[in-house]
């Protein structure tokens, strides 16, 4: 009856051995711990049992090197785990330069998915093996969480912010996406389908319209909104609008009017279109009007492409898939 049971589900990212593993150290350490106390108490326990109940023990002085000992050895195993359980967690948040970059919107009870080149899903999510993938995402209404198990990584989708996860898929196959956290009436049905492709097939997708497609790519489609929205007519290239040059702006280090300096990247630009009066760029007042109602969560991530791909000179990055 246990023949199909797994411990763990399966291992499809580089991330996973290292997620594995500390778990499987910790709990070995754990265990090896445990049992020098069960077997300890259990031998000194009999040998020691006293059946008259008239023995009296004799009085403890304290010895310096046991206590020494107790104290010494949990605390250098605590450091040992806290050291090794900060290197996976810096491998998990820190995703590498060169990413395949994903758009995402949770919303009750849905995962919506959009690639730069244009394609969208729902509730499916089509990637490359042995490339890394970087999934951006929000929520749209409540508090979800966007959980892929054989990848062993998970964060939540927080209504107002981005979050981020990354992993590189090691197999080909179909693998289960959930949201991890209770949102509703409905949350058990949020699940979907991660499909890790061949590159060769990734491309053929791709090219093949696999997903919905309208109105071009993300970027093309930002440009579409930024010229529709009129920003155009104030975030000139030369800087000589009413508000700041988008030129290279992504990325950079961007200075406030209250002396702060913050880095220009997506949660900033996002929060700069859907709350413009949170912060301002020194040297320029506070007369962008809030979008917030007027473009929704996939029209702020084609607005935020689009500022990603414009370089100085006028030229534009293109988002390589």
């Amino acid at each position: 009856m246990l023949s199909g049971f797994q411990l763990f589900p399966e291992q499809a990212s580089t991330l996973a051995p290292e997620v594995d593993n500390l778990y499987l150290g910790v709990i070995s350490i754990t265990a090896f711990f445990a049992i020098i106390v069960v077997v300890c108490v259990t031998y000194f326990a009999i040998k020691y049992r006293d059946h008259t109940g008239d023995k009296v023990g004799a009085p403890i002085t304290g010895s310096v090197p046991l206590e020494l000992g107790w104290s010494l050895i949990p605390f250098f195993t605590a450091i040992g785990i806290f050291v090794w359980a900060s290197v996976v967690f810096f491998h998990i948040v820190r995703a590498p330069d060169q990413t395949l970059e994903i758009y995402s919107t949770g919303k009750r009870w849905m995962w919506r998915f959009q690639h730069i080149d244009g394609q969208r899903e729902i509730n499916e999510l089509h990637v490359p093996i042995g490339r890394p993938v970087r999934v951006v995402f929000t929520s749209e209404d409540v508090l979800h969480d966007l959980f892929i198990p054989a990848f062993r990584v998970k964060a939540d989708a927080v209504p107002g912010r981005y979050s981020a996860i990354w992993f590189e898929a090691t197999k080909v196959g179909q693998y289960h996406l959930f949201c991890a956290e209770y949102c509703g009436t409905r949350h058990s049905g949020m699940i979907g389908t991660v499909y890790v492709m061949e590159q060769a097939d990734y491309q053929a997708w791709l090219g093949g319209g696999g997903g919905a497609t309208a109105g071009g790519s993300m970027v093309q489609r930002g440009e579409a909104l930024f010229t529709q929205l009129a920003c155009v007519t104030c975030h000139l290239p030369d800087g000589t609008g009413r508000g700041p040059s988008l030129v290279g702006v992504y990325g950079s280090q961007v200075t406030l009017d209250n002396g702060a300096v913050v880095t220009a990247d997506e949660s900033y630009l996002r929060e700069s279109i859907l709350s413009s009066q949170a912060k301002t760029v020194k040297g320029y007042e506070r007369v962008m009007p809030t979008f917030q109602g007027l473009v929704n969560e996939d029209g702020v991530a084609s607005l935020i492409e689009y500022i990603k791909s414009l370089q100085a000179g006028g030229t534009r990055v293109a988002s390589a898939q």
